[in-house]
Formats: structure tokens, sequence, C-alpha cells
């Protein structure tokens, strides 16, 4: 591989072949549960932002609808069984702003469960909107104050 500008950008070609690799965003995808007026969040158990408190998220494997991958990861994380209601917003995050190029946040519902923390989670519970913990990640700060302006 080489690379080669393909409209006008870099792009990695094969020299023989032709061949183009288009190196793809990676999706990441998130969760907002609101049960009784409390927002679902995990601590972290791992860096980056080891300790602090984020939504339930992760990222969405190869071939995997993003809806899916969200309650996934909300089962992975809290042992919740969710069903995504809608999404809230998409977020593009450039590539030195974090690993997921692009982020979908959906609005779910709990089904049954209750929180337990699993994954790369040390601890998961549900959180008073005035009483929120520290928060990982400013893409996360940005949608949970995004989520409490549309409650």
């Amino acid at each position: 591989m080489r690379t080669r500008f393909v409209v006008d950008k870099p792009r990695r070609a094969c020299p023989a072949c032709g061949y183009v690799y288009f190196t793809d965003p990676k999706v990441g995808v998130g969760v907002a549960v609101l049960n009784d007026g409390k927002l679902l969040l995990v601590r972290r158990a791992r860096n980056p932002e080891r300790g602090k408190w984020s939504l339930p998220a992760g990222f969405v494997d190869q071939g995997e609808d993003p809806g899916v991958a969200a309650a996934r990861e909300a089962l992975e994380e809290t042992g919740l069984v969710v069903a995504i209601d809608s999404v809230i917003d998409v977020y593009f995050n450039p590539p030195d702003q974090g690993s997921a190029s692009i982020f979908i946040l959906y609005r779910a519902t709990r089904i049954e469960g209750e929180p337990v923390a699993g994954d790369d989670a040390d601890a998961a519970g549900f959180f008073g909107l005035d009483q929120l913990p520290e928060l990982a990640f400013a893409s996360t700060r940005a949608a949970v104050a995004q989520l409490l302006r549309g409650q």
C-alpha cells in the first residue's frame, strides 16, 4: 500500500491493482435511561477517565445495528435490559477528541433488572439530575447537558 491522492485526499492504495483502502470512522453509541427522574450512569473502571462517571456506552461491532449495540452496551455495563426509544442526537468528535468519531446517543427505557456494574464499569446506578457525580469526557458532559435541556 502506498499513499496517493483520491478526490483530493490522501488515501492508502495498492500500487498494483489500484484498490483504495478507506479508513472508516469508529461509531460509538450510548444510552440515556431515566427512571423516576434519575439518570443511569456507570463509573469507569479503566482509563481514559478512570473513576469518573459516564452514560453506558461503547462501540458498534462490524455489521451490528447501532440501536442493538446501544442496548447491548447497557446490558453489559449495567445488567439492565433496556428498550431503545429514540435518537437524542448524533455527535461528531474530531479524531483527537476521543476514540469514537461518530457517537449516537439514544433515549432508552428500563425493561428489567437492577443496576449491577459489569464489563468496563466498576459501579452503576441512578442519580438525581441535580446530584450528578463528576462526569467523564467533554462529549458526555455535553450530551447530559443536552438531555437535561430537553427534559
